[in-house]
């Protein structure tokens, strides 16, 4: 088993540029919007982005199982807004459907922010139903929830939040997690330390369950542990320290998953992902 790892790249001009732009860095996973992620409602794809997707990946040896297509950050699945609520449920099955489309495996997403309206457990059990409707009209790919630093309303940021998502969602066999690890720090999990990482991969084993486990965001923090603040920093530059990303490279609970950087620099991902790789073997 390996690490398979890239960043979030472009994919302005068309999706096919995203899987370029990931060779040009020398990854072996990467992240990409196949939408604008700023607007509620995008032209479809035509058939001509997907044949030439489909055909790039194979051409330039990516992997489907390594591509992590991100939501847009406008979707809320939790909003106790009727009309958002309304917007977001079209928008995530768009974004379900465009996944399908291209060939890949997994969405991944923010589950969502109840805006001090409604509480933790309604809308927890509100984003699993929204889920479920997504799985329900689309075949081959699965929700990711990705883990939040908790700022303002946002939900996500306890391992328990992601668990009683799990827990709602009827075809558990299509629903899994992404760690972040800046939101994982800026949550209160201390996995800047050999104590604290092993404590939160036990925890989450325990909440949420390692068989859940399907991607990485990877990313150093400017902020500290418990900061609920979500600012990533490139690579060495922030708070989470060598160590951590010696002990993740050397961890194999992360191997055959998307390992993706979200690092600020996009300068530097070529230099971060060749780091990472040489930090491999050593104790």
């Amino acid at each position: 088993m390996t690490k398979f790892i890239g960043a979030h790249v472009s994919a302005s001009g068309g999706v096919g540029n995203a899987v370029l732009n990931a060779e040009a860095i020398g990854a072996t996973a990467f992240a990409l919007f196949t939408r604008n992620q700023r607007s509620w409602v995008s032209r479809p794809l035509e058939q001509g982005d997907v044949n030439g997707f489909k055909s790039l990946m194979r051409e330039r040896g990516f992997d489907a199982r390594y591509v992590l297509p991100h939501d847009s950050y406008l979707i809320n699945l939790g909003s106790p807004d009727e009309e958002t609520l309304a917007k977001s449920r079209a928008a995530f099955l768009d974004e379900m459907q465009r996944a399908q489309l291209l060939g890949l495996t997994m969405l991944n997403f923010h589950p969502g922010s109840h805006l001090n309206r409604m509480g933790e457990g309604e809308c927890l059990d509100q984003i699993a139903r929204e889920i479920d409707l997504a799985l329900d009209r689309t075949e081959g790919v699965t929700a990711v929830i990705e883990n939040t630093a908790g700022q303002g309303t946002n939900l996500g940021w306890r391992f328990e939040h992601i668990a009683r998502i799990i827990e709602g969602v009827d075809d558990k066999s299509r629903v899994g997690v992404c760690i972040d690890t800046c939101h994982t720090l800026a949550a209160g999990y201390d996995i800047s330390t050999e104590m604290g990482y092993q404590f939160t991969m036990e925890e989450f084993d325990r909440v949420v369950g390692l068989k859940y486990l399907r991607a990485v965001h990877l990313n150093d923090s400017k902020k500290g542990v418990g900061s609920h603040v979500d600012r990533h920093e490139s690579l060495g530059l922030g708070l989470m320290g060598r160590d951590f990303f010696v002990r993740f490279m050397n961890d194999p609970r992360f191997d055959d998953m998307p390992i993706i950087l979200e690092t600020p620099d996009p300068a530097r991902w070529a230099e971060e992902i060749k780091w990472l790789f040489q930090l491999k073997g050593e104790n």
